[in-house]
């Protein structure tokens, strides 16, 4: 802090960020940066399924599931779990290149949804997601209020939704279906906020001096904090379509 005083009175402030404030700040952007780069290949490979038969035709054909469609429709779990739990051997280069992968892989399986759905409706649940997300993102960052008390709440929120998912695959009860949206919206929209201040407050214990982190460490939780934050939004998104979403005639 640089203070210049003229007869008792503060006459011009000027406000340094401390190394560690600098630090978080570069740590936050660059999980935002790769979070926006994975939507963006999500979204141009989505899109460019969706309007190309030809490769459509790989996905699936008249009598059904091509091979390759059902290994979109489930591989991306597998990259998820791999790069959560194989974290620790993989280099920052090998995480990255599964982190490009899994955004491709969802987008292609995210082409069935601009089939389904008007592209009205699919862009007004976007913006409105990311209306929802900003909103929740900046709030976690700037917010004094502890949330890691509700993060066991949370991820309690978040098995449930998998469990009623599970059992409405069953039941086939649009209700039900409607309730599960309102409340995954409700989770993934406050798991935004939980996750960027738990992000900030790694980014605020990053050290690069040799006793802290070390630089490749830095890029691999840059880059599982960008799946976290990409995860969110995406959920928020489909919660959203299922609700409002009006299907093609």
């Amino acid at each position: 802090m640089e203070l210049t005083n003229k007869n008792s009175n503060i006459t011009n402030i000027t406000y340094v960020p401390t190394g560690e404030e600098v630090r978080t700040r570069s740590f936050i952007a660059n999980v935002f940066l790769l979070m926006f780069v994975a939507l963006g290949v999500s979204a141009l490979f989505a899109w460019q399924f969706s309007v190309n038969t030809q490769l459509m035709s790989y996905l699936v054909t008249p009598v059904g599931l091509t091979g390759l469609g059902k290994i979109t429709l489930f591989a991306p779990l597998g990259f998820v779990l791999i790069m959560s739990f194989a974290y620790q051997r993989l280099s920052s280069t090998a995480l990255m290149a599964l982190f490009m992968a899994y955004a491709i892989i969802n987008g292609i399986t995210f082409s069935f949804i601009l089939l389904a759905y008007t592209p009205g409706s699919v862009l007004g649940c976007f913006l409105s997601a990311s209306a929802m997300f900003g909103v929740m993102a900046v709030m976690g960052y700037t917010t004094n209020q502890d949330l890691t008390k509700f993060g066991r709440i949370l991820m309690m929120g978040v098995i449930g939704v998998l469990i009623a998912m599970v059992i409405n695959y069953f039941l086939h009860s649009s209700q039900l279906d409607y309730i599960i949206s309102i409340i995954g919206v409700m989770v993934f929209t406050a798991l935004t906020a939980y996750d960027v201040q738990k992000l900030k407050r790694i980014g605020e214990g990053l050290e690069y001096d040799g006793q802290g982190v070390s630089a490749n460490n830095v890029k691999k939780m840059s880059i599982l904090g960008a799946l976290t934050l990409y995860l969110d939004f995406i959920n928020i998104f489909l919660f959203l379509l299922r609700m409002f979403g009006n299907r093609r005639g």
